[in-house]
C-alpha cells in the first residue's frame, strides 16, 4: 500500500444511471439535465448519464441518447455510459459516448440473472464491441466493469482467482480499462485491500475505477482502503441512492457528497463544490420525493473546521 494519499482524486457520479435504474420513479428528461447541468457546476468532470438498453426493460433511462448529445456540450465533461451488448456498444458509438461501461458479473449467477450471458460469453461480447469500435475509427473507450468481485446475494462466495482471471480476460479481449465493483456492499476493508493490490499487480494504470456500495456501512472504509493501494478514481451517486435490481438487498450506492467530504477533509483535491453539491442533492431530493435517500453530510452539515482541508492539500 502507498504510505501517502494521492494530492487528487476524481468522483464519477454514477446517479443519474445507478442510481435512476433501481427507482420506481422516472425523473423527467429536464430535470436529468438540470442534475447534469448542476453537476458540472459544481466541478464534477466524470457523469454516467444512462444506458444503452431497451426502454421496455429500464424506461428510467429511455433518454439516454438525448442526454449524451446534451452532456458533450459541456466543457470538459467525460460523458459515460453503460453497455451490456453489442447493440448498446454501437448505439454508444453513435452517441459520441467518450466511454462505455460494460458491466461483467464475476458470479456465474448474477450473470445470468442480470445479462443473460456467461462471464465468458461478455467477455467474447467486449471482442465484438472492440472490433465495433475500431471499425467505426471512433474514439469512444471500453471500460470493463467486474461486478460482484467481493461475493454475490444470488451465488455467495466468489472467488478471488476467478475475479483476476475474468479482469485480465477483458484485457485481453480488447478493453481500455478495467474497474472493480462491489455489487451487493459485502466487502471489507481487508478485503478491498487484498484484491485491489493483486488486480493492480495485473493491469496497473488500466485499473481504473473502485465502485463501492455502503449497504453495510462500510463504502467509505473500502474507498480508502482502495486509495491506500493506489486507487484515484470512485465512483459514487449522489444521496446514495442505487443498486442493482438482480441484487436483492444491495441498495446504497456511497454518496457522491459523503466521498468528497471524506477525501477534501484528507486534504485530497476533488476538485468539487461540496456546497453546491449539497444545494444539487436537496433539489434531486426533491424530484425523487418517497424514495429512499442515504448519507450523512446532508443531516450533520460540513464542520467550522472543513476550510482548512485545502491548505493541507497545498502544503
Amino acid at each position: 500500500m502507498t504510505s501517502t494519499y494521492p494530492r487528487r482524486a476524481v468522483i464519477r457520479e454514477v446517479g443519474l444511471r445507478d442510481g435512476l435504474q433501481s427507482l420506481q420513479a422516472i425523473l423527467p428528461t429536464a430535470h436529468k439535465k438540470t442534475w447534469i447541468a448542476a453537476a458540472h457546476a459544481a466541478g464534477q468532470r466524470e457523469i454516467e448519464v444512462g444506458s444503452f438498453v431497451p426502454a421496455r426493460l429500464l424506461p428510467q433511462l429511455a433518454d439516454t441518447a438525448e442526454l449524451v448529445a446534451f452532456a458533450r456540450t459541456l466543457p470538459g465533461l467525460s460523458v459515460s455510459v453503460l453497455v451490456p451488448n453489442l447493440r448498446g456498444a454501437q448505439d454508444a458509438i453513435a452517441s459520441g459516448a467518450d466511454l462505455m461501461v460494460v458491466p461483467l458479473s464475476a458470479s456465474h449467477a448474477h450473470s445470468l440473472a442480470n445479462l443473460r450471458k456467461t462471464p465468458d460469453e461478455v467477455v467474447a461480447e467486449v471482442a465484438r464491441m472492440r472490433a465495433a469500435r475500431d471499425a467505426a475509427g471512433a474514439r469512444t473507450l471500453i471500460e470493463g466493469g467486474v461486478g460482484t468481485a467481493f461475493g454475490c446475494t444470488i451465488q455467495g462466495a466468489v472467488d478471488a482467482g476467478e475475479v483476476l482471471r475474468l479482469m485480465q480476460a477483458l484485457l485481453d479481449a480488447g478493453a481500455d480499462r478495467v474497474s472493480l465493483a462491489d455489487t451487493v456492499g459485502y466487502a471489507d476493508p481487508a478485503m478491498v485491500g487484498a484484491l485491489f493490490e493483486r488486480a493492480l499487480a495485473i493491469a496497473g494504470e488500466r485499473l481504473w475505477c473502485g465502485h463501492f456500495h455502503d449497504t453495510r456501512g462500510l463504502g467509505l472504509a473500502n474507498v480508502l482502503a482502495a486509495l491506500q493501494c493506489g486507487v484515484t478514481r470512485f465512483d459514487a451517486c449522489l444521496a446514495g441512492i442505487g443498486g442493482c435490481p438482480h441484487a436483492p438487498g444491495a441498495s446504497g450506492n456511497v454518496a457522491s457528497e459523503d466521498l468528497a467530504y471524506m477525501l477534501g477533509s484528507m486534504g485530497i483535491d476533488t476538485g468539487l463544490d461540496i456546497g453546491r453539491l449539497l444545494s444539487l442533492r436537496a433539489e434531486v431530493a426533491g424530484w425523487l420525493q418517497g424514495e429512499t435517500l442515504h448519507g450523512t453530510l446532508a443531516r450533520a452539515g460540513l464542520p467550522r473546521t472543513f476550510a482548512a482541508a485545502p491548505a493541507r492539500a497545498a502544503a
